[in-house]
């Protein structure tokens, strides 16, 4: 196999604070090299229980470990302002010595419908993305800025604590217009399907070298039986493509998964723990041409992951 960074995935939606940074000392003790970061306001179902501030987070994990962290990703156009998202991202990659990426995406309803704002469609939030992008690259070179742009005004704003690089900005693309949207105007790229397609877009679009980064989930258990039940308890949304941005509640993802068969879940999600089928899909992702890919355990038994993963899956790709 290729030579690929193999990072940890942090999931907001399924752990509070203390855990997650207890989750990220176990990753580096495993091997893997750095870390994804999820950044949620909700739960994609109530099961998942959990949806801790992220940025808040990052300076507990900053604390913890030495590896690089991204989010995964963060939407800087309605719930929160880019100019905020851009003072909050300059101060993680000050706590993370510079070893920093903000990733960052058009959202979903899920977490930016909370203010009673609309939720503009696909078109308008990839507009609204690229003015962000600028009013945060804009805030990160230095100096005080004023924006009056077509969504955002930031007047006489100037970022004190800034690392000595600018933040490297990543976007997200989940399909062939996203993907050559983040080719145009990203540092890198992020996705979640092992797609040579997408990252070709993203390159011949500008992409060229840049980073392309592939987060994926899998749920390591004593039987796959086992590990096919949490996954399909807890993450059914993971064999639902298409629906993602535009479901406000948890409740609704709740009443729409409920179609979801465990069928459906194991041909999205790797459980059990053979070694060979977590191997196979990091593989898929390695073919596509992803530089960096994440790996998320789904449920409770992430010792269980950590020690089999270590063993077992890492040295392969080592």
């Amino acid at each position: 196999m290729s030579m690929v960074s193999v990072g940890y995935s942090l999931s907001c939606e399924e752990f509070g604070p203390q855990e997650l940074v207890r989750q990220a000392r176990l990753a580096e003790q495993a091997g893997f090299e750095r870390l994804w970061i999820s950044d949620h306001y909700h739960p994609w179902r109530r099961e998942q229980g959990q949806s801790p501030f992220v940025w808040s987070v990052i300076g507990a994990l900053s604390h913890v470990t030495s590896l690089p962290i991204s989010t995964g990703v963060t939407c800087p156009i309605i719930r929160i302002h880019p100019a905020i998202i851009a003072q909050a991202s300059a101060t993680a990659a000050v706590q993370c010595r510079g070893q920093f990426v903000l990733g960052v995406g058009t959202g979903e309803a899920l977490n930016e419908h909370i203010l009673g704002d609309r939720w503009p469609p696909f078109g308008v939030r990839r507009d609204m993305l690229r003015e962000a992008v600028e009013v945060i690259r804009a805030l990160h070179a230095g100096g005080e800025v004023t924006h009056y742009g077509k969504y955002y005004t930031v007047e006489n704003a100037e970022i004190y604590t800034r690392p000595e690089q600018p933040v490297p900005i990543y976007v997200s693309g989940l399909g062939p217009v996203a993907a050559q949207f983040a080719g145009q105007i990203g540092d890198g790229f992020c996705a979640t399907v092992p797609s040579s397609e997408l990252v070709r877009m993203f390159r011949d679009a500008g992409g060229g070298s840049k980073p392309a980064q592939a987060g994926m989930k899998v749920c390591w258990a004593e039987t796959e039986e086992k590990g096919l039940a949490t996954a399909h308890r807890l993450w059914p949304n993971e064999a639902l493509p298409g629906v993602a941005q535009t479901l406000p509640t948890p409740r609704d993802f709740e009443s729409i998964t409920d179609i979801v068969t465990k069928e459906m879940v194991g041909n999205a999600v790797v459980c059990g723990p053979d070694p060979h089928r977590h191997l196979d899909m990091v593989g898929k992702y390695i073919d596509a041409g992803f530089d960096e890919i994440y790996v998320q355990q789904i449920g409770p038994d992430q010792e269980l992951f950590f020690d089999g993963w270590a063993r077992e899956v890492l040295p392969q790709l080592h």
